[in-house]
Protein backbone atom coordinates (compact mmCIF):
# COMPACT_ATOMS: atom_id res chain seq x y z
CA UNK A 1 0.00 0.00 0.00
CA UNK A 2 2.79 2.35 0.90
CA UNK A 3 4.60 1.77 -2.39
CA UNK A 4 1.43 2.63 -4.33
CA UNK A 5 1.01 5.88 -2.39
CA UNK A 6 4.64 6.79 -2.98
CA UNK A 7 4.28 6.08 -6.70
CA UNK A 8 1.23 8.36 -7.04
CA UNK A 9 3.06 11.05 -5.07
CA UNK A 10 5.93 10.91 -7.57
CA UNK A 11 3.51 11.05 -10.50
CA UNK A 12 1.91 14.17 -8.96
CA UNK A 13 5.26 15.89 -8.52
CA UNK A 14 6.24 15.05 -12.10
CA UNK A 15 2.93 16.38 -13.47
CA UNK A 16 3.24 19.59 -11.43
CA UNK A 17 6.81 20.15 -12.63
CA UNK A 18 5.83 19.66 -16.27
CA UNK A 19 2.89 22.06 -15.86
CA UNK A 20 5.05 24.81 -14.35
CA UNK A 21 7.74 24.27 -16.99
CA UNK A 22 5.18 24.70 -19.76
CA UNK A 23 3.66 27.83 -18.16
CA UNK A 24 7.08 29.45 -17.63
CA UNK A 25 8.03 28.65 -21.23
CA UNK A 26 4.89 30.36 -22.52
CA UNK A 27 5.40 33.35 -20.23
CA UNK A 28 9.02 33.99 -21.19
CA UNK A 29 8.28 33.35 -24.85
CA UNK A 30 5.62 36.06 -24.86
CA UNK A 31 7.87 38.42 -22.90
CA UNK A 32 10.71 37.92 -25.37
CA UNK A 33 8.46 38.42 -28.37
CA UNK A 34 7.23 41.74 -27.03
CA UNK A 35 10.78 43.11 -27.04
CA UNK A 36 10.91 44.75 -30.52
CA UNK A 37 9.78 48.06 -29.04
CA UNK A 38 12.69 50.31 -28.19
CA UNK A 39 12.71 53.84 -26.88
CA UNK A 40 12.99 54.82 -30.51
CA UNK A 41 9.58 54.03 -32.03
CA UNK A 42 9.56 50.90 -34.15
CA UNK A 43 9.68 51.28 -37.89
CA UNK A 44 6.66 49.87 -39.65
CA UNK A 45 6.04 46.26 -40.48
CA UNK A 46 9.51 44.95 -39.71
CA UNK A 47 9.01 45.33 -35.98
CA UNK A 48 6.10 42.91 -36.01
CA UNK A 49 7.71 39.89 -37.66
CA UNK A 50 7.98 38.04 -34.33
CA UNK A 51 5.07 39.72 -32.58
CA UNK A 52 2.38 37.27 -31.35
CA UNK A 53 -0.42 37.11 -33.88
CA UNK A 54 -3.00 37.54 -31.14
CA UNK A 55 -1.73 41.04 -30.44
CA UNK A 56 -0.79 42.04 -33.96
CA UNK A 57 -2.61 45.12 -35.31
CA UNK A 58 -3.86 45.33 -38.87
CA UNK A 59 -1.88 47.57 -41.16
CA UNK A 60 -1.07 47.74 -44.83
CA UNK A 61 2.31 46.35 -45.87
CA UNK A 62 5.08 48.25 -47.56
CA UNK A 63 6.22 51.84 -47.25
CA UNK A 64 3.68 53.16 -49.75
CA UNK A 65 1.37 52.12 -52.55
CA UNK A 66 1.57 53.32 -56.12
CA UNK A 67 -1.94 53.67 -57.59
CA UNK A 68 -2.88 54.21 -61.19
CA UNK A 69 -2.60 57.97 -61.86
CA UNK A 70 -5.19 57.63 -64.64
CA UNK A 71 -7.90 56.94 -62.07
CA UNK A 72 -7.29 59.56 -59.37
CA UNK A 73 -10.74 59.63 -57.82
CA UNK A 74 -11.30 55.86 -57.50
CA UNK A 75 -7.92 54.39 -56.68
CA UNK A 76 -8.42 54.25 -52.90
CA UNK A 77 -11.70 52.36 -53.24
CA UNK A 78 -10.20 49.99 -55.79
CA UNK A 79 -7.31 49.25 -53.47
CA UNK A 80 -9.46 48.54 -50.41
CA UNK A 81 -12.85 47.63 -51.86
CA UNK A 82 -15.87 47.31 -49.59
CA UNK A 83 -13.65 47.27 -46.52
CA UNK A 84 -13.69 51.06 -46.60
CA UNK A 85 -17.38 51.01 -45.78
CA UNK A 86 -17.54 47.99 -43.50
CA UNK A 87 -14.25 47.84 -41.64
CA UNK A 88 -13.98 48.26 -37.88
CA UNK A 89 -11.28 50.59 -36.64
CA UNK A 90 -11.61 49.70 -32.96
CA UNK A 91 -8.24 48.77 -31.52
CA UNK A 92 -7.83 45.59 -29.54
CA UNK A 93 -7.42 46.21 -25.78
CA UNK A 94 -4.18 44.21 -25.95
CA UNK A 95 -2.60 47.05 -27.96
CA UNK A 96 -2.07 48.99 -24.76
CA UNK A 97 -1.10 46.08 -22.53
CA UNK A 98 2.22 46.22 -20.71
CA UNK A 99 4.10 42.91 -20.80
CA UNK A 100 7.37 43.92 -19.17
CA UNK A 101 9.32 46.80 -17.67
CA UNK A 102 10.47 48.02 -21.07
CA UNK A 103 6.87 48.43 -22.22
CA UNK A 104 6.13 50.40 -19.05
CA UNK A 105 9.13 52.64 -19.63
CA UNK A 106 8.18 53.29 -23.26
CA UNK A 107 4.66 54.21 -22.20
CA UNK A 108 5.78 56.50 -19.37
CA UNK A 109 8.51 58.20 -21.39
CA UNK A 110 6.09 58.60 -24.28
CA UNK A 111 3.64 60.49 -22.14
CA UNK A 112 6.46 62.57 -20.70
CA UNK A 113 8.07 63.47 -24.04
CA UNK A 114 5.07 63.47 -26.37
CA UNK A 115 1.91 63.64 -24.19
CA UNK A 116 0.29 60.60 -25.78
CA UNK A 117 0.57 56.80 -25.66
CA UNK A 118 3.68 56.07 -27.70
CA UNK A 119 3.53 52.36 -26.81
CA UNK A 120 0.30 51.97 -28.80
CA UNK A 121 1.57 54.30 -31.51
CA UNK A 122 4.65 52.11 -32.00
CA UNK A 123 2.56 48.95 -32.16
CA UNK A 124 0.26 50.45 -34.78
CA UNK A 125 3.09 50.83 -37.27
CA UNK A 126 3.03 53.35 -40.10
CA UNK A 127 -0.17 52.26 -41.85
CA UNK A 128 -3.62 51.46 -40.53
CA UNK A 129 -7.23 51.40 -41.66
CA UNK A 130 -9.48 54.25 -40.55
CA UNK A 131 -13.28 54.47 -40.32
CA UNK A 132 -14.84 56.60 -43.05
CA UNK A 133 -16.36 59.36 -40.92
CA UNK A 134 -17.80 61.45 -43.75
CA UNK A 135 -21.48 62.06 -44.32
CA UNK A 136 -22.89 59.51 -46.77
CA UNK A 137 -23.60 62.29 -49.28
CA UNK A 138 -19.89 63.00 -49.55
CA UNK A 139 -19.28 59.63 -51.19
CA UNK A 140 -21.33 60.62 -54.23
CA UNK A 141 -20.02 64.17 -54.49
CA UNK A 142 -18.17 64.82 -57.79
CA UNK A 143 -15.04 66.97 -58.05
CA UNK A 144 -13.81 68.86 -61.09
CA UNK A 145 -10.95 67.69 -63.25
CA UNK A 146 -7.77 69.70 -63.30
CA UNK A 147 -7.49 70.23 -59.55
CA UNK A 148 -4.23 72.00 -58.64
CA UNK A 149 -1.43 69.80 -57.21
CA UNK A 150 -0.51 70.40 -53.57
CA UNK A 151 2.64 70.62 -51.50
CA UNK A 152 2.01 69.17 -48.03
CA UNK A 153 4.12 70.94 -45.38
CA UNK A 154 4.62 69.17 -42.04
CA UNK A 155 6.68 71.00 -39.42
CA UNK A 156 7.82 68.96 -36.42
CA UNK A 157 9.85 69.31 -33.24
CA UNK A 158 10.69 66.27 -31.08
CA UNK A 159 7.75 64.34 -32.54
CA UNK A 160 7.33 60.63 -31.87
CA UNK A 161 8.93 58.76 -34.78
CA UNK A 162 5.99 56.43 -35.32
CA UNK A 163 3.41 59.25 -35.25
CA UNK A 164 5.41 61.36 -37.71
CA UNK A 165 5.84 58.50 -40.18
CA UNK A 166 2.20 57.47 -39.84
CA UNK A 167 1.25 61.04 -40.75
CA UNK A 168 3.46 60.90 -43.84
CA UNK A 169 2.26 57.47 -44.95
CA UNK A 170 -1.39 58.35 -44.43
CA UNK A 171 -0.91 61.19 -46.95
CA UNK A 172 0.87 58.88 -49.40
CA UNK A 173 -1.66 56.07 -48.95
CA UNK A 174 -4.81 58.17 -49.38
CA UNK A 175 -3.81 60.87 -51.89
CA UNK A 176 -3.87 60.44 -55.66
CA UNK A 177 -0.28 60.94 -56.88
CA UNK A 178 -1.47 63.33 -59.59
CA UNK A 179 -2.61 65.71 -56.83
CA UNK A 180 0.34 65.23 -54.45
CA UNK A 181 3.20 67.36 -55.73
CA UNK A 182 5.46 66.75 -52.73
CA UNK A 183 5.65 66.33 -48.97
CA UNK A 184 8.00 68.72 -47.19
CA UNK A 185 9.10 67.80 -43.66
CA UNK A 186 10.58 70.68 -41.68
CA UNK A 187 12.63 69.55 -38.68
CA UNK A 188 12.65 72.47 -36.26
CA UNK A 189 16.01 71.51 -34.73
CA UNK A 190 14.71 68.41 -32.94
CA UNK A 191 16.79 66.96 -30.12
CA UNK A 192 15.74 63.28 -30.30
CA UNK A 193 18.29 60.93 -31.85
CA UNK A 194 15.79 58.92 -33.90
CA UNK A 195 14.70 62.08 -35.72
CA UNK A 196 18.23 62.51 -37.06
CA UNK A 197 20.07 59.56 -38.60
CA UNK A 198 17.19 57.08 -38.37
CA UNK A 199 14.82 59.46 -40.15
CA UNK A 200 17.38 60.22 -42.88
CA UNK A 201 17.93 56.51 -43.44
CA UNK A 202 14.23 55.73 -43.60
CA UNK A 203 13.48 58.51 -46.08
CA UNK A 204 16.38 57.49 -48.31
CA UNK A 205 15.31 53.84 -48.26
CA UNK A 206 11.53 54.20 -48.55
CA UNK A 207 10.46 57.74 -49.44
CA UNK A 208 13.11 58.99 -51.83
CA UNK A 209 11.61 61.25 -54.48
CA UNK A 210 8.37 61.67 -52.52
CA UNK A 211 9.47 63.43 -49.34
CA UNK A 212 11.82 66.39 -48.95
CA UNK A 213 13.42 66.89 -45.52
CA UNK A 214 14.45 70.41 -44.48
CA UNK A 215 16.37 70.86 -41.22
CA UNK A 216 16.46 74.19 -39.37
CA UNK A 217 19.84 75.11 -37.93
CA UNK A 218 18.17 76.51 -34.80
CA UNK A 219 14.77 76.36 -33.15
CA UNK A 220 12.48 78.63 -35.13
CA UNK A 221 9.10 77.50 -33.84
CA UNK A 222 6.00 76.37 -35.70
CA UNK A 223 5.27 79.79 -37.21
CA UNK A 224 8.62 80.49 -38.86
CA UNK A 225 9.08 76.76 -39.49
CA UNK A 226 5.99 76.74 -41.69
CA UNK A 227 7.23 79.80 -43.53
CA UNK A 228 10.50 77.98 -44.21
CA UNK A 229 8.58 74.95 -45.47
CA UNK A 230 6.44 77.13 -47.73
CA UNK A 231 9.57 78.75 -49.19
CA UNK A 232 10.74 75.29 -50.36
CA UNK A 233 7.34 74.33 -51.81
CA UNK A 234 6.65 74.42 -55.53
CA UNK A 235 3.09 73.04 -55.70
CA UNK A 236 0.21 75.34 -56.62
CA UNK A 237 -1.49 74.80 -53.26
CA UNK A 238 0.01 74.68 -49.77
CA UNK A 239 -1.46 72.19 -47.30
CA UNK A 240 -0.24 72.54 -43.72
CA UNK A 241 -0.58 69.54 -41.41
CA UNK A 242 0.52 68.87 -37.85
CA UNK A 243 2.99 66.03 -37.33
CA UNK A 244 0.57 63.76 -35.42
CA UNK A 245 -2.30 63.46 -37.91
CA UNK A 246 -3.85 60.82 -40.15
CA UNK A 247 -5.73 61.90 -43.25
CA UNK A 248 -8.91 60.04 -44.15
CA UNK A 249 -10.36 58.81 -47.44
CA UNK A 250 -10.63 61.36 -50.30
CA UNK A 251 -9.47 64.11 -47.97
CA UNK A 252 -7.65 66.35 -50.46
CA UNK A 253 -10.08 66.74 -53.36
CA UNK A 254 -12.74 68.55 -51.25
CA UNK A 255 -10.07 71.03 -50.11
CA UNK A 256 -8.72 71.75 -53.60
CA UNK A 257 -12.07 72.29 -55.32
CA UNK A 258 -13.02 75.56 -53.52
CA UNK A 259 -9.49 76.91 -54.12
CA UNK A 260 -9.81 76.12 -57.83
CA UNK A 261 -13.09 78.04 -57.84
CA UNK A 262 -11.69 81.06 -55.97
CA UNK A 263 -7.98 81.33 -55.17
CA UNK A 264 -8.75 83.69 -52.29
CA UNK A 265 -10.44 80.87 -50.39
CA UNK A 266 -8.68 79.21 -47.43
CA UNK A 267 -10.08 75.84 -46.42
CA UNK A 268 -9.87 73.58 -43.36
CA UNK A 269 -10.90 69.93 -42.99
CA UNK A 270 -13.11 68.69 -40.20
CA UNK A 271 -10.66 67.62 -37.51
CA UNK A 272 -11.52 64.16 -36.23
CA UNK A 273 -10.34 63.02 -32.81
CA UNK A 274 -7.52 60.55 -32.22
CA UNK A 275 -7.42 59.73 -28.52
CA UNK A 276 -4.10 60.55 -26.87
CA UNK A 277 -4.53 57.55 -24.56
CA UNK A 278 -5.85 54.81 -26.88
CA UNK A 279 -5.22 56.24 -30.39
CA UNK A 280 -8.77 55.25 -31.30
CA UNK A 281 -10.00 57.31 -34.25
CA UNK A 282 -13.48 58.79 -33.77
CA UNK A 283 -15.55 61.34 -35.71
CA UNK A 284 -15.82 64.95 -34.69
CA UNK A 285 -19.08 66.92 -34.87
CA UNK A 286 -19.42 69.68 -37.44
CA UNK A 287 -18.43 72.88 -35.64
CA UNK A 288 -16.78 76.14 -36.62
CA UNK A 289 -13.98 78.21 -35.13
CA UNK A 290 -14.41 81.16 -32.81
CA UNK A 291 -12.46 82.93 -30.07
CA UNK A 292 -12.91 84.70 -26.77
CA UNK A 293 -11.59 88.06 -25.64
CA UNK A 294 -8.68 86.31 -23.95
CA UNK A 295 -7.68 85.52 -27.58
CA UNK A 296 -8.04 81.79 -27.10
CA UNK A 297 -9.44 79.76 -29.96
CA UNK A 298 -12.65 77.82 -29.26
CA UNK A 299 -15.16 75.71 -31.14
CA UNK A 300 -18.68 77.05 -31.72
CA UNK A 301 -21.84 75.36 -32.96
CA UNK A 302 -22.68 76.18 -36.56
CA UNK A 303 -25.55 78.72 -36.75
CA UNK A 304 -28.75 77.26 -38.16
CA UNK A 305 -28.74 79.96 -40.84
CA UNK A 306 -25.53 78.44 -42.24
CA UNK A 307 -27.04 74.97 -42.50
CA UNK A 308 -29.94 75.82 -44.78
CA UNK A 309 -28.13 75.70 -48.12
CA UNK A 310 -29.05 73.35 -50.95
CA UNK A 311 -26.11 71.04 -50.15
CA UNK A 312 -27.22 70.70 -46.54
CA UNK A 313 -24.84 68.84 -44.22
CA UNK A 314 -22.03 68.65 -46.79
CA UNK A 315 -21.99 72.35 -47.70
CA UNK A 316 -18.85 74.40 -46.88
CA UNK A 317 -19.18 76.34 -43.61
CA UNK A 318 -18.01 79.91 -43.11
CA UNK A 319 -15.72 79.92 -40.07
CA UNK A 320 -14.66 83.13 -38.27
CA UNK A 321 -11.37 81.51 -37.22
CA UNK A 322 -9.34 78.37 -37.82
CA UNK A 323 -7.74 76.01 -35.30
CA UNK A 324 -4.50 76.57 -37.20
CA UNK A 325 -2.97 73.12 -37.40
CA UNK A 326 -4.60 71.93 -40.62
CA UNK A 327 -5.51 74.12 -43.60
CA UNK A 328 -4.91 74.65 -47.31
CA UNK A 329 -4.56 77.76 -49.47
CA UNK A 330 -3.19 78.87 -52.82
CA UNK A 331 0.60 79.24 -52.53
CA UNK A 332 0.76 82.58 -54.33
CA UNK A 333 -2.14 83.90 -52.25
CA UNK A 334 -0.28 82.83 -49.08
CA UNK A 335 2.61 85.08 -50.13
CA UNK A 336 0.37 87.94 -51.26
CA UNK A 337 -1.49 87.89 -47.96
CA UNK A 338 1.71 88.23 -45.96
CA UNK A 339 2.41 84.60 -45.00
CA UNK A 340 2.71 84.51 -41.19
CA UNK A 341 3.89 87.26 -38.87
CA UNK A 342 7.60 86.40 -38.57
CA UNK A 343 7.78 88.55 -35.42
CA UNK A 344 5.67 85.97 -33.60
CA UNK A 345 7.60 83.36 -31.65
CA UNK A 346 7.31 79.54 -31.55
CA UNK A 347 3.55 78.95 -31.20
CA UNK A 348 0.27 80.59 -30.22
CA UNK A 349 -2.04 83.24 -31.65
CA UNK A 350 -0.92 82.76 -35.25
CA UNK A 351 -4.17 80.99 -36.10
CA UNK A 352 -6.29 83.96 -35.00
CA UNK A 353 -3.95 86.43 -36.72
CA UNK A 354 -4.18 84.73 -40.11
CA UNK A 355 -7.95 84.20 -39.66
CA UNK A 356 -8.57 87.90 -39.03
CA UNK A 357 -6.30 88.79 -41.96
CA UNK A 358 -8.07 86.45 -44.38
CA UNK A 359 -11.53 87.83 -43.67
CA UNK A 360 -10.59 91.50 -43.21
CA UNK A 361 -8.47 91.61 -46.38
CA UNK A 362 -10.90 90.17 -48.92
CA UNK A 363 -10.57 86.40 -48.53
CA UNK A 364 -12.85 83.79 -47.02
CA UNK A 365 -12.27 80.92 -44.61
CA UNK A 366 -14.28 77.72 -44.96
CA UNK A 367 -14.55 74.39 -43.15
CA UNK A 368 -15.16 71.53 -45.62
CA UNK A 369 -17.31 68.76 -44.06
CA UNK A 370 -16.35 66.19 -46.73
CA UNK A 371 -12.65 66.45 -45.86
CA UNK A 372 -11.70 64.59 -42.67
CA UNK A 373 -8.30 64.51 -40.98
CA UNK A 374 -7.66 62.89 -37.61
CA UNK A 375 -5.50 64.66 -35.05
CA UNK A 376 -4.07 63.44 -31.74
CA UNK A 377 -5.56 65.85 -29.20
CA UNK A 378 -3.04 66.05 -26.40
CA UNK A 379 -3.96 67.49 -23.02
CA UNK A 380 -0.78 69.58 -22.86
CA UNK A 381 2.07 70.78 -25.03
CA UNK A 382 4.98 68.48 -24.17
CA UNK A 383 7.63 70.98 -25.19
CA UNK A 384 8.00 74.49 -23.93
CA UNK A 385 9.42 77.65 -25.43
CA UNK A 386 13.11 78.62 -25.29
CA UNK A 387 13.82 80.37 -22.02
CA UNK A 388 10.32 79.60 -20.78
CA UNK A 389 8.93 82.73 -22.43
CA UNK A 390 5.18 83.24 -22.72
CA UNK A 391 4.98 83.23 -26.51
CA UNK A 392 1.20 83.15 -26.46
CA UNK A 393 1.08 86.54 -24.74
CA UNK A 394 3.76 88.02 -27.02
CA UNK A 395 2.01 86.83 -30.17
CA UNK A 396 -1.43 87.87 -28.96
CA UNK A 397 -0.14 91.38 -28.27
CA UNK A 398 1.14 91.66 -31.84
CA UNK A 399 -2.14 90.56 -33.41
CA UNK A 400 -4.15 92.81 -31.06
CA UNK A 401 -2.13 95.91 -31.95
CA UNK A 402 -2.14 95.19 -35.69
CA UNK A 403 -5.68 93.95 -36.31
CA UNK A 404 -8.10 94.64 -33.47
CA UNK A 405 -8.21 98.47 -33.52
CA UNK A 406 -10.08 99.80 -30.47
CA UNK A 407 -11.31 96.30 -29.61
CA UNK A 408 -7.89 95.42 -28.25
CA UNK A 409 -9.16 97.04 -25.05
CA UNK A 410 -11.35 93.97 -24.61
CA UNK A 411 -8.18 91.91 -24.44
CA UNK A 412 -6.46 94.29 -22.04
CA UNK A 413 -9.51 94.17 -19.79
CA UNK A 414 -8.59 90.53 -19.21
CA UNK A 415 -4.80 90.97 -19.35
CA UNK A 416 -4.05 94.42 -17.92
CA UNK A 417 -0.53 93.35 -16.97
CA UNK A 418 0.33 93.09 -20.69
CA UNK A 419 -0.59 96.66 -21.54
CA UNK A 420 3.01 97.89 -21.18
CA UNK A 421 4.84 94.75 -22.33
CA UNK A 422 7.10 95.06 -25.36
CA UNK A 423 5.86 93.22 -28.46
CA UNK A 424 8.49 94.21 -31.02
CA UNK A 425 8.26 96.16 -34.26
CA UNK A 426 4.91 95.78 -36.06
CA UNK A 427 5.58 98.33 -38.80
CA UNK A 428 5.84 95.69 -41.52
CA UNK A 429 2.54 94.09 -40.51
CA UNK A 430 0.75 97.45 -40.43
CA UNK A 431 2.14 98.15 -43.91
CA UNK A 432 0.66 94.85 -45.17
CA UNK A 433 -2.73 95.82 -43.75
CA UNK A 434 -2.55 99.17 -45.54
CA UNK A 435 -1.31 97.62 -48.82
CA UNK A 436 -4.16 95.10 -48.89
CA UNK A 437 -6.79 97.73 -48.04
CA UNK A 438 -8.18 95.62 -45.22
CA UNK A 439 -11.45 96.28 -43.42
CA UNK A 440 -11.74 97.34 -39.79
CA UNK A 441 -12.13 94.90 -36.93
CA UNK A 442 -15.60 96.32 -36.36
CA UNK A 443 -16.47 95.20 -39.90
CA UNK A 444 -15.20 91.73 -39.02
CA UNK A 445 -17.37 91.55 -35.89
CA UNK A 446 -20.44 92.90 -37.67
CA UNK A 447 -20.21 90.73 -40.77
CA UNK A 448 -18.23 87.61 -39.90
CA UNK A 449 -18.69 87.05 -36.16
CA UNK A 450 -21.81 88.94 -35.03
CA UNK A 451 -22.26 86.37 -32.25
CA UNK A 452 -19.34 87.98 -30.42
CA UNK A 453 -20.62 90.44 -27.84
CA UNK A 454 -18.69 93.43 -26.57
CA UNK A 455 -18.67 94.76 -23.04
CA UNK A 456 -19.24 98.37 -22.02
CA UNK A 457 -16.75 101.06 -22.97
CA UNK A 458 -14.96 100.76 -19.60
CA UNK A 459 -15.24 97.13 -18.55
CA UNK A 460 -14.25 96.00 -15.11
CA UNK A 461 -10.93 94.16 -15.21
CA UNK A 462 -11.02 90.36 -15.26
CA UNK A 463 -14.72 90.06 -16.07
CA UNK A 464 -15.74 87.54 -18.70
CA UNK A 465 -16.90 89.91 -21.43
CA UNK A 466 -18.21 87.69 -24.18
CA UNK A 467 -21.36 85.78 -24.88
CA UNK A 468 -22.03 83.63 -27.91
CA UNK A 469 -25.57 83.91 -29.18
CA UNK A 470 -27.16 80.57 -29.82
CA UNK A 471 -24.20 78.57 -28.55
CA UNK A 472 -25.39 75.61 -26.54
CA UNK A 473 -23.21 75.48 -23.48
CA UNK A 474 -23.29 73.02 -20.58
CA UNK A 475 -25.77 74.07 -17.91
CA UNK A 476 -24.10 75.54 -14.84
CA UNK A 477 -25.21 73.65 -11.75
CA UNK A 478 -23.42 75.68 -9.06
CA UNK A 479 -21.41 78.87 -8.75
CA UNK A 480 -19.21 79.96 -5.91
CA UNK A 481 -15.75 79.79 -4.39
CA UNK A 482 -13.66 76.74 -3.67
CA UNK A 483 -12.90 77.26 0.00
CA UNK A 484 -10.52 75.20 2.13
CA UNK A 485 -12.34 74.94 5.44
CA UNK A 486 -9.22 74.16 7.48
CA UNK A 487 -7.38 77.38 6.58
CA UNK A 488 -10.40 79.39 5.36
CA UNK A 489 -8.72 80.26 2.06
CA UNK A 490 -9.99 80.01 -1.52
CA UNK A 491 -8.59 78.30 -4.60
CA UNK A 492 -7.47 80.84 -7.24
CA UNK A 493 -5.08 81.11 -10.15
CA UNK A 494 -1.47 81.75 -9.19
CA UNK A 495 -1.25 84.27 -12.04
CA UNK A 496 -4.12 85.41 -14.22
CA UNK A 497 -7.21 83.21 -14.63
CA UNK A 498 -6.79 83.54 -18.42
CA UNK A 499 -3.24 82.11 -18.37
CA UNK A 500 -3.44 78.64 -19.90
CA UNK A 501 -1.29 76.11 -18.05
CA UNK A 502 -1.12 78.19 -14.86
CA UNK A 503 -1.30 76.37 -11.54
CA UNK A 504 -3.81 77.10 -8.79
CA UNK A 505 -3.04 78.17 -5.22
CA UNK A 506 -5.01 79.19 -2.12
CA UNK A 507 -5.37 82.83 -1.11
CA UNK A 508 -7.56 84.89 1.19
CA UNK A 509 -11.19 84.70 0.10
CA UNK A 510 -12.75 87.84 -1.37
CA UNK A 511 -16.45 87.67 -2.24
CA UNK A 512 -16.09 90.70 -4.55
CA UNK A 513 -13.26 89.24 -6.63
CA UNK A 514 -14.59 87.68 -9.88
CA UNK A 515 -11.26 85.88 -10.31
CA UNK A 516 -12.22 83.62 -7.41
CA UNK A 517 -15.57 82.53 -8.83
CA UNK A 518 -15.85 78.94 -10.03
CA UNK A 519 -18.67 77.38 -12.01
CA UNK A 520 -19.56 73.68 -11.85
CA UNK A 521 -21.50 72.53 -14.91
CA UNK A 522 -23.42 69.48 -16.06
CA UNK A 523 -20.31 68.10 -17.78
CA UNK A 524 -18.63 68.04 -14.33
CA UNK A 525 -16.16 70.78 -15.26
CA UNK A 526 -14.85 73.37 -12.80
CA UNK A 527 -14.39 76.66 -14.69
CA UNK A 528 -12.61 79.65 -13.18
CA UNK A 529 -13.91 83.13 -14.03
CA UNK A 530 -15.74 81.72 -17.06
CA UNK A 531 -12.47 81.09 -18.90
CA UNK A 532 -10.41 77.95 -18.22
CA UNK A 533 -11.07 74.54 -16.66
CA UNK A 534 -9.36 72.90 -13.71
CA UNK A 535 -7.31 70.06 -15.21
CA UNK A 536 -5.49 67.22 -13.48
CA UNK A 537 -2.73 65.19 -15.10
CA UNK A 538 -3.90 61.65 -15.83
CA UNK A 539 -0.33 60.39 -16.07
CA UNK A 540 1.46 61.90 -13.08
CA UNK A 541 -0.98 62.22 -10.21
CA UNK A 542 1.62 64.12 -8.17
CA UNK A 543 1.47 67.07 -10.56
CA UNK A 544 -0.60 70.00 -9.28
CA UNK A 545 -3.90 70.84 -10.97
CA UNK A 546 -3.64 73.44 -13.72
CA UNK A 547 -5.95 75.75 -15.65
CA UNK A 548 -6.36 74.48 -19.19
CA UNK A 549 -8.63 75.05 -22.15
CA UNK A 550 -11.94 73.26 -21.59
CA UNK A 551 -11.94 70.26 -23.95
CA UNK A 552 -15.35 68.85 -23.02
CA UNK A 553 -14.09 65.27 -23.08
CA UNK A 554 -14.25 64.56 -19.35
CA UNK A 555 -11.25 62.61 -18.12
CA UNK A 556 -8.69 65.02 -16.70
CA UNK A 557 -11.34 67.78 -16.35
CA UNK A 558 -14.16 65.70 -14.90
CA UNK A 559 -14.80 66.43 -11.23
CA UNK A 560 -17.45 64.87 -9.04
CA UNK A 561 -19.11 66.36 -5.99
CA UNK A 562 -18.34 64.10 -3.07
CA UNK A 563 -19.30 64.23 0.57
CA UNK A 564 -20.82 67.58 1.63
CA UNK A 565 -20.61 68.86 -1.93
CA UNK A 566 -16.83 69.06 -2.09
CA UNK A 567 -15.18 68.52 -5.48
CA UNK A 568 -12.97 65.48 -5.98
CA UNK A 569 -11.79 63.16 -8.70
CA UNK A 570 -11.10 59.45 -8.16
CA UNK A 571 -7.63 59.61 -9.70
CA UNK A 572 -5.41 58.80 -6.75
CA UNK A 573 -4.76 59.55 -3.10
CA UNK A 574 -2.65 62.63 -3.82
CA UNK A 575 -5.57 64.45 -5.42
CA UNK A 576 -7.95 63.32 -2.71
CA UNK A 577 -5.66 64.87 -0.11
CA UNK A 578 -5.65 68.13 -2.03
CA UNK A 579 -9.42 68.36 -2.12
CA UNK A 580 -10.78 66.52 0.91
CA UNK A 581 -11.25 69.70 2.93
CA UNK A 582 -12.56 71.90 0.13
CA UNK A 583 -16.06 73.34 -0.09
CA UNK A 584 -17.88 75.00 -2.98
CA UNK A 585 -19.43 78.00 -1.24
Amino acid sequence: MGSVTWRYFCYGCLFTSLTWTLLLFIYFNLSRESQPFRHVPVQGAQAFRNYPRKFQPRFTRGPAREPDPKRPNNWVREQHGAALDNRKADLSPEMGMIFNEQDQEIRDMGYHKHAFNVLISNRLGFHRDLPDTRNAKCKDKPYPLGLPPASVVICFFNEAFSALLRTVHSVLDRTPPVLLHEIILVDDHSELDDLKGDLDTYIQANLRGKVKLVRNEKREGLIRGRMIGASHATGEVLVFLDSHCEVNELWLQPLLAPILEDRHTVVCPVIDIISADTLVYSPSPIVRGGFNWGLHFKWDPVPLSDLGSREGAVAPIRSPTMAGGLFAMDRKYFNELGQYDSGMDIWGGENLEISFRIWMCGGRLLIIPCSRVGHIFRKRRPYGSPGGQDTMAHNSLRLAHVWMDEYKEQYFALRPELRTRDYGDIGERLAIRKRLGCNSFKWYLDNIYPEMQVSAAHPKPQQAVFVNKGAKRPKVLQRGRLRNLLVNKCLVAQGRPSQKGGIVVVKDCNSDDPEQEWAYDEEHELILAGLLCLDMSEIRSTDPPRLMKCHGSGGSQQWTLGVRGLPARPTGPSLQRRTENTWLS
